[in-house]
C-alpha cells in the first residue's frame, strides 16, 4: 500500500511536470511566435527615401525616390548588367548659370587666346551673313549692327592687344592692358557678339561659334580655363555685370552695351542626385550643348562636386590637328549637341550600347525638348523651371507638369529655383532675379 501511494505520487509529480513543461513550451512557443509578428512587422516596406529633402520639391523628390525604389539596385528586378540610366542637360539645369558662358567671360578677361588677329577675324566670321543683329543688339545711337561693322572694331582691338601683352605676343602685364580702351573694347563687343549671333541666327550656326574661339588650345589648356573659371565664380556675387564699349572707339559699330550673368555655382541638389543614383546603380550621363572639354572638365573634377566619369560626357566636339590643338571646325560625322542632335547623340552612343532609353531626363530648355519626348524608355523628366515661353515646347511641357503635379503618373516634374540665391525654392516656383514673388509659369 505505501509502495503503490509512492508510485502514484511520483506519477502524479511526473504528469504534473509533463503538464507544466507543455504549458512552458506553449507560452516560449507563443513569444516565438509573437517575436516574428513583431520582427515582420518591422521588416514590412517603407516609404523610400533615398534623395535628401534638400531644396526639392517635396512631390518631386517622392517621384524620384520612387523611380530609384523601382528601377535601382533595391529593386527585385534589378539587373547589374543592363543598369538603367539617366541623361542630363547641363547648362542652368545641373548648375546655376552656364559655364560655357562663364568660361568665355574669364577668356575674355584674361586674354587667353592662341590665334592671331587674321585668325581670329575668320573665327568670329564663321557662318555668321551681313544681316543685320535684331533690333534689341542696336548700337546706342539706336543704329543697326551686322558683322561687318563689328568685325574690324573687334580685330583693331585685338591687334593692338595682341601687339603689347605679354600672354600674347608683346610685353605688357595684363594689369597695364586692362588701362588702355582697346581692352575694354575688345572684351565688350566680343561678349555682345556672342549675344547677337545667338539671338540673330538659328542654333545651328550660333551653338558652335563660341566653341571656336577654343582654337590653337589643346585639352589640358580648356580645362585649365575652366578651373580657374570656376574658382572665380564662387566668389562672385549672384547678378547681372553691364559693359559699355568706350566712345573713344565708336569704330564702325558704334557704342554698344551688354549684359550678362554672374555667380555660376553647382546646383548641390543635383549633385547629390546624380550620387545618389550611382550609388543605387543606376548611370548618369551628361549631353551639353557647350564645348566637350568645357564639360568634362567640370563633370570629372572631384573638387567641383559632381563626381561623373568623363567619359560619361557628350558635348560639342571640334576637330584637332595631330598635335591635339583645337582647330575652328565642327567634327565631321558628329551631330551637333542641341535640340534633335541630343537625341541623335543619345542614340548613336548610349542606346546603341544599352539597348534601351534613359529612364530619367532632366533640361530647362528648347534645345532639351527633344531628348525629352524622344523614348519611349523615360519614365520621369526634370524641366528646371527658368519660366520659359507658353508657346515653346519646353513652355508646354512645364504647363503639363503644373497639370500633372501630384498625381503619380506624371511624366514632367517642374523643378522651381531662385535666381536671387542660385539654388531650387522647394516648390515647382521659381523666382527671377530681382522679384520676391515666386511664379508657376511665365505671363503669371
Amino acid at each position: 500500500m505505501q509502495h503503490n501511494i509512492h508510485q502514484n505520487n511520483r506519477m502524479q509529480k511526473f504528469i504534473l511536470g509533463t503538464l507544466v513543461a507543455s504549458l512552458l513550451g506553449l507560452s516560449a512557443c507563443s513569444t516565438h511566435q509573437s517575436i516574428s509578428v513583431s520582427s515582420q512587422s518591422s521588416s514590412m516596406p517603407v516609404k523610400a527615401e533615398y534623395l535628401a529633402a534638400g531644396h526639392w520639391d517635396a512631390f518631386n523628390r517622392e517621384q524620384l525616390n520612387q523611380l530609384i525604389k523601382t528601377y535601382g539596385k533595391d529593386s527585385p528586378n534589378y539587373n547589374p548588367q543592363k543598369r538603367p540610366y539617366m541623361v542630363t542637360d547641363f547648362d542652368n539645369t545641373s548648375v546655376f548659370l552656364d559655364i560655357e558662358e562663364a568660361t568665355l567671360i574669364y577668356q575674355l578677361e584674361h586674354l587667353a587666346f592662341k590665334v592671331t588677329p587674321a585668325q581670329l577675324n575668320q573665327i568670329i566670321r564663321k557662318g555668321i551673313n551681313n544681316q543685320n543683329f535684331v533690333a534689341e543688339y542696336n548700337n546706342q545711337q539706336g543704329q543697326s549692327v551686322n558683322i561687318d561693322k563689328i568685325a574690324p572694331d573687334i580685330i583693331s582691338s585685338y591687334t593692338w592687344l595682341y601687339q603689347n601683352y605679354q600672354g600674347l605676343n608683346g610685353k605688357k602685364s595684363l594689369v597695364d592692358i586692362q588701362k588702355d580702351p582697346h581692352y575694354l573694347d575688345f572684351v565688350t563687343k566680343m561678349r555682345y557678339l556672342y549675344a547677337a549671333i545667338g539671338d540673330t541666327f538659328d542654333h545651328e550656326v550660333a551653338y558652335p561659334w563660341v566653341t571656336y574661339l577654343f582654337t590653337g588650345m589643346t585639352e589640358s589648356q580648356v580645362r585649365d580655363l575652366v578651373k580657374a573659371t570656376f574658382a572665380w565664380q564662387q566668389q562672385q556675387p549672384i547678378g547681372p555685370v553691364k559693359w559699355i564699349s568706350p566712345a573713344s572707339l565708336a569704330g564702325k559699330a558704334g557704342v554698344v552695351s551688354i549684359e550678362w550673368e554672374n555667380g555660376l555655382h553647382p546646383y548641390q541638389d543635383m549633385q547629390n542626385l546624380f550620387k545618389t543614383l550611382q550609388d543605387n546603380g543606376i548611370d548618369v550621363y551628361v549631353c551639353s550643348a557647350s564645348f566637350i572639354d568645357v564639360i568634362k572638365e567640370i563633370i570629372s573634377n572631384p573638387d567641383m562636386g559632381y563626381n561623373i566619369d568623363a567619359s560619361h560626357a557628350y558635348a560639342m566636339e571640334l576637330e584637332r590637328d595631330v598635335q591635339g590643338k583645337i582647330l575652328p571646325e565642327f567634327r565631321h560625322g558628329y551631330a551637333q549637341t542641341q535640340g534633335k542632335g541630343k537625341t541623335q547623340t543619345i542614340q548613336r552612343f548610349l542606346v546603341s550600347k544599352y539597348g534601351y532609353g534613359p529612364i530619367l531626363i532632366a533640361g530647362d530648355s528648347e534645345g532639351d525638348q527633344n531628348m525629352m519626348q524622344d523614348f519611349s524608355d523615360t519614365k520621369k523628366v526634370i524641366i528646371v523651371n527658368r519660366l520659359r515661353k507658353p508657346s515653346t515646347d519646353i513652355g508646354k511641357f512645364s504647363q503639363l507638369a503644373v497639370q500633372s503635379y501630384g498625381k503619380t503618373d506624371a511624366k514632367f516634374l517642374l523643378q522651381g529655383r531662385d535666381a536671387n540665391t542660385g539654388l531650387f525654392t522647394g516648390s515647382i516656383k521659381s523666382l527671377s532675379f530681382g522679384s520676391t514673388t515666386a511664379k508657376t509659369l511665365k505671363g503669371e
